[in-house]
């Protein structure tokens, strides 16, 4: 897998995809995505990694700043942006209730999802699926995008394809906030 990681170093996804960058998420930086294991920028555990790189496939802990007055739903998003596709990958989305202010680790299991979470399809299943980039591609940036919608997501949110949903919200975007985790093999 080293040689194909090798091969492919200089193919990234496009992060004008990303669902930080869609016209309709667009909103004020108001709210602040943080995290006890790791900081913006820094390299995510292997606890939160798959279990075929090692990992336990645990969601990380994630809390953040309250929303603004107004937010009828939270929206969390988790991409990879250097995946070697041409649009990033979605390993995790979900509604979440905007009273809940921080999801403890595992929270966004597929089969037991934390209180206030409605999990929704990604790019890979249901549920949260940590990073395992392919071996010597270098390093992958992982960002939990948080937005702040003033109306509820409505549809069948559930059944929809990550980029069609994401392509959906038309809530307006009170708040939004990010945080930043790396992984390499």
């Amino acid at each position: 897998m080293t040689l194909l990681g090798r091969l492919l170093i200089n193919r990234r996804a496009d992060e004008a995809h990303a669902a930080w960058n869609r016209p309709n998420l667009n909103g004020s930086e108001s709210l602040t995505v943080t995290s006890r294991q790791f900081d913006d920028g820094g390299s995510m555990p292997l606890v939160c990694c798959m279990k075929t790189v090692g990992g336990e496939d645990k969601s990380p802990h994630l809390a953040w700043t309250p929303p603004p007055a107004g937010t009828a739903e939270l929206l969390l998003v988790m991409e990879d942006l250097d995946v070697p596709t041409p649009k990033p990958v979605v390993h995790c989305a979900a509604l979440l209730d905007p009273a809940v202010g921080q999801l403890e680790p595992g929270a966004l299991n597929g089969k037991h999802p934390g209180s206030g979470v409605r999990l929704l399809r990604s790019g890979i299943g249901r549920g949260y699926h940590g990073p395992g980039p392919i071996k010597g591609h270098g390093p992958h940036r992982y960002t939990f995008q948080l937005f702040a919608l003033g109306n509820p997501v409505g549809g069948n949110a559930e059944r929809e394809r990550p980029r069609a949903l994401l392509s959906a919200v038309t809530a307006p975007v009170l708040g939004r906030g990010r945080l930043t985790g790396v992984y390499e093999r």
